[in-house]
């Protein structure tokens, strides 16, 4: 194999390491984080449908403080919560007015997940295509 051979096939290999595999890393992730948020409001939207549903106007519950330490929490008044909108904004909102935003907010999820897959399919498409040239550069079989 001549020389320039094995450059191009540094290169290539390069860009898959230090360019494809971290895009595709980060997509998964991302596309995790929006999955996690989904679920959130899935949960928030099922718990909303209880309360509604057995008239409950009031509860116990443990909370959550951090690094998994818990403290009961006694709410007067369910009526009203608070709803993360973005960009670190909460609104106070009925359940009715919750149970409205809550289908809305699902659905830019769902665009986001499927905008974060075809960007992960894309970038495996990338390193299969790379992997193919390297593979043809080294006059290799195919698998």
């Amino acid at each position: 194999m001549d020389r320039l051979t094995e450059e191009k096939i540094r290169k290539f290999e390069e860009f898959v390491d230090r360019r494809l595999k971290p895009d595709l890393v980060r997509a998964i992730a991302e596309r995790d984080k929006v999955f996690e948020q989904q679920k959130v409001f899935s949960d928030l939207r099922k718990n909303l449908e209880n309360l509604e549903k057995n008239s409950i106007t009031s509860l116990r519950s443990m909370v959550n403080l951090g690094s998994e330490v818990y403290a009961q929490a006694d709410v007067p008044d369910t009526r009203h919560i608070f709803v993360d909108v973005g960009l670190g904004f909460h609104v106070e909102l009925t359940w009715s007015e919750a149970l409205k935003i809550i289908p809305a907010r699902e659905e830019k999820f769902a665009r986001q997940i499927e905008e974060y897959t075809r960007l992960i399919a894309q970038i495996k498409a990338q390193i299969k295509m790379v992997s193919q040239g390297i593979r043809e550069l080294l006059q290799l079989p195919e698998e």
